[in-house]
């Protein structure tokens, strides 16, 4: 075999080896979202009925998921809606309560923040995102995609009529005592929301929405009777940051809107007996993350040989989902541009080289 011929064939069968080794389908996680007749006083307590009866969602794990230890404080949250505001309220196991930043749309997670990602639609493109330390200033911001996707934060976008409140369950900023925590409740109104996406707002009953939320911890240590961030002994660097998020994102990566959670929504009041049940279609997760697996190897491939590879073939991309359910794919692609098609009997999902995700429901 001639040298060339031998070259080719070795970075073809790398290209599919590691692609068949990379693709993983992540589960994550959902939680049903009620309705609530309440009128809640936002003060970051939840003192009121609606927050008591309304269910915790699971206990925050690191940003890795599995690959890395359980985080050593807890988080947890719960959400409520009603016809003017969603509701977001978080509680943070924390021993050392401390922030600095004082202006709003400042790079919040400077400090240990806490921050809620909303795509209402799900195609990854267009979705929100908000910020709070414990002094309870805010950053909110709007992003048109993901940075991978040449994505831009619009940092003037605010939201109009945003409530928010923050509770610390300890003293601020004094290293000479042991906290026991800080709580985070916040209304964003249905109007703010309804900006960038063509989603009904508020929702119907049963529709579902893509949200995560993360918590950045920083490791700190009190100097001259003040905290401050561990530095590293070599470099003189800050420690590198804690992220811990309700669903798992596969690395250090929150702008992959496509590993977030589901939130969906139900008009059974909160208070009513009994729970509305959440479901989960499992084979559009595991088609939603095939193609952006497939996307992202696209875009690895374009940084490096500067065209879209034309190759079905070099992806190695199963041919059916959920243990059975059939998926064809169709590719086209320009040195500049792709569109993925992928088929089942019932729809047909398509992807491009922008990232954006949707489905076509056959008739």
């Amino acid at each position: 075999m001639k040298l060339k011929h031998l070259l080719f064939f070795l970075i073809f069968f790398g290209h599919c080896i590691t692609a068949q080794a990379q693709f993983q389908f992540i589960e994550g996680r959902s939680y049903l979202s009620h309705k609530t007749s309440t009128t809640l006083k936002i003060d970051g307590l939840a003192n009121e009925d609606a927050w008591q009866t309304a269910p915790w969602t699971d206990t925050f794990i690191d940003i890795e998921g599995n690959k890395k230890p359980k985080p050593y404080f807890d988080t947890r949250m719960k959400m409520l809606w009603d016809e003017d505001y969603f509701y977001f309220y978080a509680e943070m196991e924390e021993p050392h309560v401390w922030a600095k930043l004082t202006e709003r749309d400042a790079v919040i997670f400077y400090d240990n923040d806490f921050e809620i990602f909303i795509d209402p639609d799900g195609d990854t493109h267009n979705y929100y995102e908000f910020e709070v330390n414990a002094l309870n200033t805010v950053w909110d911001l709007l992003l048109t995609r993901p940075y991978r996707n040449g994505g831009h934060a619009i940092d003037h976008w605010d939201i109009h009529g945003l409530k928010s409140a923050v509770h610390v369950n300890g003293t601020l900023n004094d290293p000479s005592d042991k906290d026991q925590g800080w709580s985070v409740e916040v209304a964003i109104p249905w109007d703010a929301l309804s900006e960038a996406t063509s989603m009904k707002t508020p929702p119907n009953n049963g529709d579902q929405w893509r949200l995560n939320f993360s918590r950045v911890q920083w490791k700190t240590e009190v100097m001259d009777g003040k905290y401050v961030k561990q530095k590293d002994s070599k470099t003189g660097k800050n420690l590198p940051e804690h992220n811990w998020v309700w669903s798992p994102q596969r690395a250090i990566a929150m702008h992959e809107p496509e590993f977030w959670g589901i939130v969906q929504f139900s008009d059974k009041n909160v208070l009513d007996e009994g729970f509305s049940i959440i479901k989960v279609n499992k084979a559009e997760e595991e088609i939603r993350q095939v193609l952006y697996y497939f996307h992202r190897a696209q875009i690895d491939f374009r940084r490096e040989h500067k065209v879209f590879d034309q190759s079905l073939k070099n992806f190695n991309l199963p041919n059916q989902v959920d243990g059975s359910k059939a998926i064809t794919y169709n590719l086209n692609t320009t040195e500049q541009t792709y569109l993925l098609k992928a088929q089942t009997t019932d729809a047909t999902w398509f992807i491009n080289e922008t990232g954006r995700i949707w489905k076509e429901i056959k008739p």
